[in-house]
């Protein structure tokens, strides 16, 4: 009994906070209008990340319930890359982005081996996002732009689905998955924290 709450609670808790995952970091980079700090080739990764997974999820018809928070990140990227253009003076790449998205979710389900291996790749591609980030905010020295809430829901995100996964299945390639990411993604918080304290501006 204790047990499926806890379950219950771990994973609407996760979809709540997926759900509005990037909203901070959309608010905030609205508000200063600069994408300074905010890796483009990161969120390119993640993007990527996200449609191998879900594209992933739908070519084998696993039930919605069980990845219905990506689309909503898939969503939350988008806006936030489009902003990321835009006051980056560089709006009309999306176009070029768009088709190069449209085209590997086309691809991938052309054969089943090559969506298979795309997503033995998400981890690699998500921890390669988060590097990006790091490498970005280690050359600006500024993490004024970079929202601190939207790291530390993406944080707490992946310990939520160690804990669910130790519960469930105990499948140790997600596990595993969900390890590195939550250390990266705590790695990239506590970056983002220290950069905005010794600029006296936590955000």
């Amino acid at each position: 009994m204790i047990r499926d709450l806890l379950l219950q609670s771990l994973n609407l808790s996760t979809l709540l906070a997926c759900s509005v995952l990037k909203v901070p970091q959309i608010a905030l980079l609205t508000r200063t209008k600069s994408p300074k700090g905010i890796s483009q080739r990161g969120l390119v990764l993640e993007l990527l990340g996200y449609i191998v997974f879900t594209t992933y999820e739908m070519y084998h018809e696993y039930p919605l319930e069980a990845y219905l928070e990506y689309p909503a990140l898939i969503a939350q990227d988008t806006v936030l890359f489009l902003l990321i253009l835009h006051y980056g003076g560089n709006l009309r790449q999306s176009l070029i982005y768009s088709l190069l998205f449209v085209g590997v979710s086309q691809l991938l389900t052309l054969k089943s081996w090559i969506i298979d291996s795309a997503m033995s790749l998400c981890t690699l591609m998500s921890a390669s996002s988060r590097f990006a980030q790091l490498q970005c905010l280690w050359q600006t020295k500024d993490a004024g732009q970079v929202s601190a809430l939207t790291w530390a829901m993406s944080t707490y995100t992946c310990m939520a689905r160690i804990l669910t996964t130790v519960l469930t299945s105990g499948d140790l390639k997600v596990l595993l998955r969900f390890v590195i990411m939550s250390t990266l993604n705590g790695w990239v918080l506590a970056t983002v924290v220290f950069y905005k304290w010794s600029g006296g501006k936590l955000k």
